[in-house]
């Protein structure tokens, strides 16, 4: 073997891959190569090496106890070439996708997956603004915006989302102390929770066909602060099922009426015409993810 000199680069990365998979079909789709290529640069690294790497057999190959001992050196040597990249690449090269969005679907939908989301887009970093007024995005600041409301309130709308059912929950303690709650009537007996001054809770009784208008002497940030309020056992608020689905189930909060109706729809808001591929994508992502949670909710149904 020649002293001090780099083997065949290339033949490294086909190696790598094999032993990575197992498997010589593997290693070709992963390299977007054929599989007599994988073959010929496997061979070209073993006669370069003077030994064997692998042991064929019919369901794939194996490492031969030289190619573990070689397999786990350059697999850490590659690695190390990976970070070294990381480390010179440009700052301007980062990828962000800054996102402003109504507090309650920051915390109760979006937040649990963006773990998960960051793996299908490698390489793009999310930045999250919870915001609950804001009726439009600012390029300099934002590249999207989600917001909750009703049509024509919103500049810069670009696409809506889904427009879930709104129903009255409590937490179970609560129900349990008061009356029973037989129709949406009843509610105006027992403690309203509200993150506005009553227009909320308004709409919906309008909805259900009552002529009741509320007012309110004490109101809340948003309606995330209002829903853990309720959680805590104080009162009654108006929830959507996006928000609350996952409470619903554990049976930190329970639904006061069977009552629902559809009020104001999740949008999405870009500052300009021109979206990036990023963007594009992430709605994209946003639509196909609500529409299979909430099937119900979307627009038409």
């Amino acid at each position: 073997m020649p002293e001090h000199r780099l083997p065949p680069l290339n033949a490294v990365r086909a190696f790598d891959a094999a032993a990575r998979l197992g498997s010589y079909v593997e290693a070709s789709k992963a390299l977007h190569v054929t599989q007599p290529a994988i073959g010929r640069h496997v061979k070209l690294l073993e006669e370069w090496l003077g030994t064997p790497l692998f042991e064929r057999t019919s369901r794939g190959v194996t490492l031969t106890p030289a190619g573990e001992k070689y397999h786990r050196k350059i697999a850490a040597a590659l690695q190390l070439i990976i970070e070294a990249g990381k480390d010179v690449q440009p700052k301007a090269a980062e990828r962000w996708l800054r996102i402003m969005v109504v507090p309650g679907f920051a915390k109760r939908w979006l937040t649990p997956r963006l773990e998960a989301m960051r793996h299908l887009r490698p390489g793009l970093k999310f930045a999250i603004e919870p915001n609950s007024t804001f009726t439009e995005v600012d390029a300099k600041t934002t590249d999207l915006g989600i917001a909750y409301g009703l049509d024509g309130q919103y500049a810069g709308s670009r696409a809506t989302l889904i427009c879930p059912r709104v129903f009255p929950i409590c937490s179970p303690e609560y129900l349990a102390s008061i009356e029973p709650v037989h129709s949406p009537s009843d509610l105006v007996k027992h403690e309203l929770i509200h993150f506005d001054d009553g227009e909320w809770w308004n709409m919906w009784f309008a909805a259900n066909g009552l002529d009741i208008h509320l007012t309110s002497d004490l109101i809340y940030v948003n309606n995330d602060h209002a829903l853990s309020v309720a959680e805590s056992g104080q009162g009654i608020a108006l929830a959507n099922e996006v928000l609350v689905r996952e409470e619903l189930k554990a049976g930190r909060l329970v639904r006061m009426l069977d009552d629902q109706v559809k009020l104001e729809s999740y949008r999405v808001l870009t500052p300009s015409a021109e979206l990036s591929a990023d963007v594009q994508w992430f709605i994209q992502w946003l639509k196909t993810e609500l529409e299979a949670d909430f099937p119900e909710a979307v627009i038409g149904q």
